[in-house]
């Protein structure tokens, strides 16, 4: 396929260029900043300065990319600002969606969050409506379009995240699922080719500080987590 990834430089875009392309995809990467272009090139991507508050840019990008699928990775977390991430989703998914519509994409994929769910004794599935807010909108935002798959990460940790391996893992209440970032690339290569929906993208091992989230619907369509916990021994 050829991909718009939004959000080249991102702490999942970048890892998930090289992963991409090795699966056969073209990649056309964004980034806020001109001297973030070689970077994308030596991922593997063709870089492209796109700031997704401005409409008429990202309208523009989407048209001259031409994408079979646009990659919703946009976040604004590097100083840990989440004010500034949840105006991204509110106003700048719009601004993506608007311009995949003018241009003719069909499809989306965007990051969402797996632990914003209500209470419960059992653990979560993607049946289960998220709370109300931000994400939540951001989610039917991207419903419009024909087809459009949701994937909602659990919690990241592991190297690039603020959480670069298992020690550094803190309980955060009302968070109670976790997932590594190797296996939310793997999984989001993978569901370039899974049935449009929402796909939980969580570890094995529930978190005490929150409700457990379910992954048994991508785990039906051959994805598993290679690092099944944090406490796990596999490769870190």
């Amino acid at each position: 396929m050829r991909i718009l990834l939004a959000g080249g430089t991102g702490v999942i875009g970048r890892p998930l260029i090289p992963a991409l392309a090795a699966a056969g995809h073209e990649v056309i990467a964004t980034t806020r900043r001109p001297e973030s272009l070689g970077m994308l090139a030596g991922l593997g991507a063709t870089g492209v300065v796109m700031d997704a508050f401005d409409s008429d840019r990202v309208t523009a990008v989407v048209a001259e990319a031409a994408p079979d699928a646009i990659l919703h990775e946009l976040t604004d977390l590097g100083a840990g600002d989440r004010d500034a991430n949840a105006r991204l989703r509110r106003e700048g998914t719009p601004n993506l969606v608007a311009a995949a519509e003018a241009a003719g994409v069909a499809r989306m994929l965007v990051q969402s969050i797996a632990w914003l769910v209500g209470p419960g004794d059992e653990p979560a599935t993607e049946d289960e409506p998220i709370v109300p807010g931000v994400v939540a909108d951001m989610e039917q935002t991207v419903a419009r379009l024909r087809h459009a798959t949701v994937l909602r990460y659990g919690m990241l940790w592991g190297p690039g995240t603020w959480y670069p391996d298992a020690a550094s893992v803190p309980e955060v209440p009302g968070v109670g699922c976790w997932v590594h970032l190797d296996d939310v690339v793997t999984a989001t290569v993978q569901a370039l080719d899974w049935p449009d929906g929402t796909y939980n993208i969580v570890d094995d091992e529930p978190d005490p500080a929150g409700r457990a989230v379910s992954n048994a619907k991508a785990r039906g369509l051959g994805w598993s987590p290679r690092h099944p916990g944090r406490h796990d021994t596999m490769g870190g």
